[in-house]
């Protein structure tokens, strides 16, 4: 019996998409998908998010993977090699309550069904995810 030509059916693709959100939770930005193995910084660094916001001097909150972004993007104190004072412990909290509208609207992203189940290469996801932003931001203008 030969292989089937192509990739797998089995296999799943899974991609890295970078999003913008406002203070309440809303989409405001989604990046082209790329593979999901590319580095979230990487992916950042690839669409000019960092170089952006530091030349319209335009602070943000982000995890730990961007680190080494640049000045304008807030990551949390690290917790290891060693342990956190009361005081970093407050920061890390209230970091972490400020990117939450973030993680919000990544949630929001993730709710829509139609990609539960994607298994396409990263272009299509792009035009799919830009769709899914249109509706979201219609959906968020009747609420």
């Amino acid at each position: 019996m030969t292989k089937p030509l192509g990739p797998c059916p089995l296999s799943r693709h899974g991609v890295n998409v970078r999003v913008l959100a406002d203070t309440r939770g809303r989409l405001l930005w989604a990046s082209p998908a790329l593979p999901g193995a590319t580095h979230d910084l990487t992916a950042a660094r690839r669409h000019g998010i960092p170089t952006a916001l530091a030349k319209f001097g335009v602070a943000c909150y982000a995890d730990n993977a961007y680190r080494a972004a640049g000045p304008t993007i807030a990551v949390p104190f690290r917790r290891k090699p060693r342990r956190l004072s009361a005081n970093q412990q407050k920061v890390n909290a209230n970091h972490a309550r400020n990117r939450a509208p973030g993680e919000r609207a990544v949630a929001t992203l993730k709710t829509w069904k139609v990609l539960t189940n994607l298994r396409c290469c990263p272009r299509q996801a792009t035009t799919i995810i830009a769709a899914i932003r249109v509706l979201q931001a219609a959906e968020d203008q009747h609420r």
